[in-house]
């Protein structure tokens, strides 16, 4: 059985992209979600900050309930989108813009290109437009692995697999869903490739259950296998729109546990890019901050608030 929206679908131009409303305030909240998340990914997050205003989440085109959309998938175009998102479900400015990994290229370029319309931009442990522009080459083993993933995922869900390893893997059942995926992959994935979609059992049971679809839909491979295809483009359009600059926009970026002496810095330096840019480290989270410690992210977002 499908699970239905918790959201309205909204039309963006021949196409419809999901978003999930709840509470009521201002400024509205919004939710980007990593490469692979979806509105699910901030099932901690969301129902938290709605006790204090009003907060969206929403599934980028290709993902989660949101139609398939143009292709390629960059972070300029999801910029373009969101915005005609926000303004067709009547989600009125000003906007905090949360964005988690890739969710912070897009947030980077919202909040350059609609600067008027952002009170504050959190980024929880961001993808780095400089690594990407021009891929080392364990970044570009990273890139050719996960479009590979991306097209075994397309095939399995052409031959109904997918349908399979996405029930066991909701169910919690990894040893069996890993096996599957070898099989059907050849043994090509990976079992750090599991990150690129998300760490199911740190989700609440209820919003596990719409995985089983996203991940049966050969739109969801095929959005997520561009995203990562342009991931060049994506990180070079975040460079351009963020060589400005954002003044004295509120602005925090949040790091995972130890990130490293490399990665504190390029944190840092984002940091920078407002004179009221502050950076935080959590003190247990790997990459998946939101669902590892929600409460930082909730504390980020509330002190925001605040100002």
């Amino acid at each position: 059985m499908r699970v239905p929206p918790p959201g309205q679908l909204i039309d963006v131009g021949g196409y419809r992209l999901h978003l999930y409303s709840t509470g009521a305030g201002s400024p509205a909240v919004i939710l980007d979600a990593a490469l692979g998340g979806s509105s699910v990914s901030w099932a901690w997050v969301q129902p938290a900050l709605s006790q204090r205003t009003r907060v969206c989440s929403y599934d980028r085109a290709g993902f989660g309930w949101s139609d398939a959309g143009p292709m390629p998938r960059t972070a300029a175009r999801m910029a373009v989108e969101l915005r005609t998102l926000l303004e067709r479900a009547a989600v009125t400015p000003p906007f905090i813009i949360v964005g988690h990994s890739f969710g912070g290229l897009v947030g980077l370029i919202f909040a350059a290109r609609y600067r008027d319309d952002v009170a504050g931009l959190v980024l929880v442990d961001p993808a780095h437009a400089e690594d990407w522009v021009n891929p080392a080459p364990k970044e570009q083993i990273k890139i050719e692995r996960g479009v590979r993933l991306c097209r075994y995922g397309v095939r399995a869900a052409k031959v109904g697999i997918a349908r399979l390893v996405a029930a066991f893997g909701a169910a919690g059942v990894l040893g069996v869903a890993r096996g599957i995926v070898r099989i059907v992959s050849r043994g090509g994935i990976r079992r750090e490739d599991e990150g690129i979609l998300a760490p199911v059992w740190k989700l609440p049971p209820e919003a596990r259950r719409p995985l089983r679809q996203f991940w049966t839909d050969q739109k969801f491979f095929a959005a997520l296998g561009s995203q990562i295809e342009s991931i060049r483009v994506s990180a070079r359009e975040t460079l351009d729109a963020t060589a400005g600059g954002y003044g004295d926009l509120p602005l925090v970026t949040i790091s995972s546990t130890d990130p490293g002496d490399y990665r504190l810095r390029q944190q840092e330096a984002l940091a920078r890019l407002s004179t009221r840019g502050r950076h935080i480290v959590a003190r247990a989270s790997g990459h998946w901050v939101p669902l590892d410690e929600p409460a930082v992210v909730i504390a980020a977002v509330e002190d925001m608030l605040r100002c």
